[in-house]
Order: structure tokens, then sequence, then C-alpha cells
């Protein structure tokens, strides 16, 4: 077994790096510790020793939160990967840079990455970073988190298991920009779905946003290889919002509200002619509610004991990107089938979280005041 311990770093130190967990007063799809500072505090297997951002207002604020000493705190995430030599490194810039920090980091020898999503705004960027990593065996887990939740790892386990009969169809309600935001609900789709989508139809909110790079709303269409088939709405969905939908010949769940109630239907006895009905039934609880951060440091650690793929590895950061493009690809020549994978990996999506990224959100707030 490894050393319980690892040196843990934070590679831009706002909200998702830092702060988020101060502003959830509510559960639903959030279980704390949940962001990459916090979890780094609270678990067993790693200590906290530094943090890099280019902006001194958030590196202060990150060391006076978690109790870092201010020669902890870097301007050059290159220099702090130098002088700390972090095992862990998360990676909570804007995506922009995030490719070249993954590689930079992982050529600085850490063992695992803890990424935000979308995990590249190209797919050359996510080959190259996936290669690298697989060479250097560097596990990387991409935070598109539902699949740390256990209300999705108990609908996971009723798929696997068979208790849902054969899985027919996932729909997801997810107002959204594909890449953005719509990583968390491409990748969702495919956990629950347990295949892999081999083409899709996509129709855009324009023809205008569709032939630019820029990130976009959207709704698709997807075929999967295990033959479930699949439905996004991410233009606006009105009284749905984040909701998901899985149907099984033998049994559905609905994830609803952002995740505040979760619903389970089975077949009883009755109905037209006998034929049965399906009938609510309680869904099964886990005995206890883990935090998704902490299991996601759980999994990073099980990767580097045992050379398996984190539950949301590099490999799905990739391809929730990819089906974003192709659905988006679709609408730009004329609503046709795109199958995958995509043959021109220079295809990329601007992500939405990449606007006014020279100064961060926070930051920005920050001296308006």
């Amino acid at each position: 077994m490894s050393d319980p311990t690892f040196r843990a770093a934070v590679i831009g130190l706002g909200r998702m790096g830092s702060t988020f967990d101060d502003e959830i007063k509510q559960g639903g799809q959030f279980f704390m510790p949940y962001c990459h500072a916090p979890t780094y505090a609270a678990s067993p297997h790693t200590e906290l020793v530094a943090g890099a951002d280019p902006h001194a207002e958030q590196g202060e604020i990150f060391a006076n939160r978690w109790g870092l000493d201010q020669n902890s705190i870097y301007a050059d995430y290159r220099q702090m990967l130098e002088t700390e030599k972090p095992d862990f490194v998360s990676l909570c810039t804007t995506a922009r840079l995030r490719a070249q920090i993954m590689i930079d980091a992982i050529n600085a020898g850490v063992k695992a990455i803890w990424a935000e999503k979308p995990f590249t705004l190209s797919l050359a960027e996510a080959d190259e970073v996936i290669d690298l990593a697989s060479r250097k065996n560097v596990a990387i887990a991409v935070n598109c988190s539902r699949r740390y939740n256990v209300f999705f790892t108990e609908a996971r386990r009723m798929v696997e298991d068979g208790e849902l009969g054969e899985i027919l169809q996932i729909t997801a309600y997810a107002q959204c920009n594909l890449s953005h935001n719509g990583s968390h609900a491409i990748d969702t789709m495919r956990y629950l779905a347990g295949g892999d989508v081999e083409w899709v139809f996509g129709e855009m909110e324009s023809d205008e946003k569709a032939a630019a790079d820029e990130d976009l709303m959207g709704n698709g269409y997807m075929v999967f290889d295990n033959g479930v088939r699949g439905f996004l709405r991410g233009t606006p969905t009105g009284a749905a919002p984040w909701e998901f939908d899985l149907i099984g010949a033998e049994g559905r769940i609905r994830s609803l509200a952002q995740g505040m109630e979760t619903q389970y239907y089975r077949w009883v006895p009755g109905g037209l002619r006998g034929r049965g009905l399906p009938a609510r039934a309680p869904f099964p609880l886990p005995t206890t509610i883990p935090s998704m951060g902490l299991a996601v440091i759980d999994d990073l650690v099980h990767c580097i004991d045992t050379g398996n793929q984190p539950r949301c590895s590099a490999l799905d950061g990739r391809k929730a990107l990819e089906i974003a493009i192709a659905l988006r690809e679709s609408h730009r020549r004329g609503g046709i089938r795109v199958n995958l994978p995509l043959a021109d990996r220079s295809l990329q999506i601007l992500s939405s979280g990449i606007a006014q990224d020279a100064v961060p959100a926070r930051i920005r707030r920050l001296r308006s005041q």
C-alpha cells in the first residue's frame, strides 16, 4: 500500500480551489467537503502544503483560510512544483491553461491530478495529456462530480446488478453550455447508461452559435453501444432544473430538482388486464452519505496503488468534450448523424468558463467594491 499521507497542492485558488464549500447551505447534489482545498485538509491521505495563483489577492485569501504560510503561496505554479514537489495537484484554473499545466505537473513527477472540467478546450490537447499521463503512470480524475455523489453511485450499482432490467433510455434536463457545465450532464448520462456513445444528432441554439467555437447551449440525441438511447435538453428547461431520468425495462430512477429528490419506480401487479403497473418504491438509501471530495481522494489513492483508472478519468473527460463537439458538428453539417470518435482532433469548444479569465471573477468583484 502507498504511504497514507501525500503532499497536496492547489493551482488556481478561487472558489472551486478553495472557498466554494463555504457557500453551500443545503445538500442535494453537494456533500461536504466537496471542493479541493477543504477536501485535502480533511482527508487522512493528504496534507495541504501549497497553492499557486498569479493573483496575490487569491493567494492571500487561500493562505488565511487554510492556515498556510505565505511562503507556501506561489505566483508561478512551475516554481511551486519544483520547490514543493507535491504528490497530488488540483487544477482549478481557467480551462484555457489547464492542458499545459497538466503536462507540466506530469513532467514534474506528480502521482495524481484532480482536474476541474471541462478537461481541455480541444481534442488534440486532451489526446496529448492522456498520452503523457499514460506513459508516466499518472492518475487523473476529472471533477464531473456526480460520479462521486452517493445517490448516483447507488443508481449505477442498481444498473450493474440488473435491478432496473435492460436499460432503455437516459434523459437529462440541464440548461447549460455544452462544454462548461454540459460536461456534468453528458458525463452523468454516460455513467448511468453504462455504455458509450457511438453516434449523435445535435441541434444548437442557433446557426450563428454553431458556426463559431464559443461554448453554446444545445439539445442532442445519443446512441450508445449497449442499445441505450440518450436525450439531452441543454436549452432552457423551465421547471426541470438539472434532472435525470433513467428508464429500464424493470425499473426507473429519477433525480429531480438539482438532486434534492430521488425517485425509484418498479413494476407491481395490477393495471389494465393485469399487465402490471409502475409504482413508486423507496429508493435504497445508503447507510452513510460520504463526502464527494473525499471519495475522489480515496479513488485516486486506490489508482496509485493499483494502476486502475479513476471513476471519472481523463478518458471520461475527453469523451464528454468529444460528445459536445459532435453535437455541435451535427448542427453545423445540416443536422446529420455524426459518428464517434471524431477524426478531426483540432476541433474545440472555447468553454464559457474562460470568459474574462485574465482576472478571476472573485477578484473582479473584490476590486469593484
